[in-house]
């Protein structure tokens, strides 16, 4: 359905397929951080796997639909695309597939191990490429101003983080190291440029303002790859937890704002955010079996699970309604 109505003519009788956009894949990785969310949570907790199980299947449906769609854009447009990824803002989006296969490589750990590392290293490799060239342009390029930085910039580089934990039960241990570093160290530096433009600079956007949730990402990614990879619970997997849950609380006081803005596919980094801070609160409950923890970690599913189920209905009615994939 999605891409038939693509195909229809929106407004200036442009057709719909042109302006699809890559950002379209952040869906898939909000779905599939949910499926691992839920995942966590039978092993944790002893809940049925069946909603993770049915979850997987249609994070899967919509990660083919949407490579479909895209593709078609391609052929059919191919000067869109290049447009799109020549973008400053707009190219950061084009690594949510690659992340999304990753994030698929983990949610099938358990189904094909075989499935799992062709998934995984189909999106390191294809990550790799996209983290070069977004450094590339950033160094080479004199097209880049100040207000072109937001949190998406973290999704090309920062999204390193995830890849250590589908590779360490692959036992690509150093190779996961490797990626790690490369996510822990460029979070740094992009946190640091990103909040110098939110405070020294223009705000940001309203369309763009969802974009902040990304910023809970990283540090709570960074948690459950570090525990991946170190297998204990020590002060610096400590300082990564603690930092997820402390943007997690900033970013809720914020609350007045962000229920002002109106439907953008941006409303999608509100998603792999909160699946990720849930995730992390799982796993500190694992290694920490305290009461409280086992509230947040129900609270956060909990959340997640009315968030992202919102998202998808409110996706689907907006595509039915022709209000996403226009001119801008």
């Amino acid at each position: 359905m999605m891409v038939r109505d693509m195909q229809n003519s929106p407004e200036q009788n442009l057709p719909k397929l042109q302006f699809f956009p890559a950002a379209f894949f952040s869906v898939v990785m909000g779905l599939t951080g949910l499926t691992l969310a839920w995942d966590k949570a039978s092993v944790v907790f002893g809940f049925t796997d069946v909603i993770a199980q049915a979850l997987l299947i249609l994070s899967a449906s919509v990660l083919l639909l949407i490579v479909i769609t895209y593709t078609l854009k391609a052929k059919k447009y191919p000067n869109a695309v290049v447009e799109e990824y020549q973008h400053p803002i707009k190219m950061s989006f084009f690594p949510a597939f690659s992340i999304s296969l990753i994030l698929m490589s983990i949610a099938t750990l358990h189904v094909s191990k075989e499935l799992s590392l062709y998934l995984w290293g189909t999106g390191v490799t294809i990550h790799l490429g996209f983290t070069i060239h977004a450094l590339s342009q950033w160094i080479h390029h004199p097209k880049f101003k100040i207000e072109h930085s937001t949190p998406a910039w973290f999704i090309p580089v920062v999204g390193n983080i995830l890849i250590p934990i589908a590779g360490v039960e692959h036992g690509f241990i150093e190779l996961s190291w490797f990626f790690f570093s490369i996510g822990f160290i460029y979070w740094i530096i992009l946190k640091t440029l990103i909040f110098n433009r939110m405070f020294f600079h223009e705000p940001l956007p309203q369309k763009l303002l969802p974009t902040l949730f990304i910023l809970i990402a990283p540090p709570a990614v960074g948690f459950i790859s570090y525990m991946k990879l170190n297998a204990d619970l020590d002060n610096f997997s400590r300082i990564l937890f603690y930092t997820s849950m402390f943007l997690v609380l900033l970013l809720f006081t914020q609350l007045p704002r962000f229920s002002k803005i109106k439907f953008y596919m941006s409303w999608w980094a509100y998603s792999f955010p909160l699946a990720a801070s849930t995730i992390a609160t799982l796993v500190m409950y694992q290694h920490n079996p305290s009461p409280f923890f086992q509230y947040i970690a129900i609270v956060l599913l909990t959340l997640s699970s009315v968030v992202i189920s919102i998202l998808f209905i409110r996706t689907i009615l907006a595509i039915i309604r022709n209000e996403i994939c226009l001119p801008e």
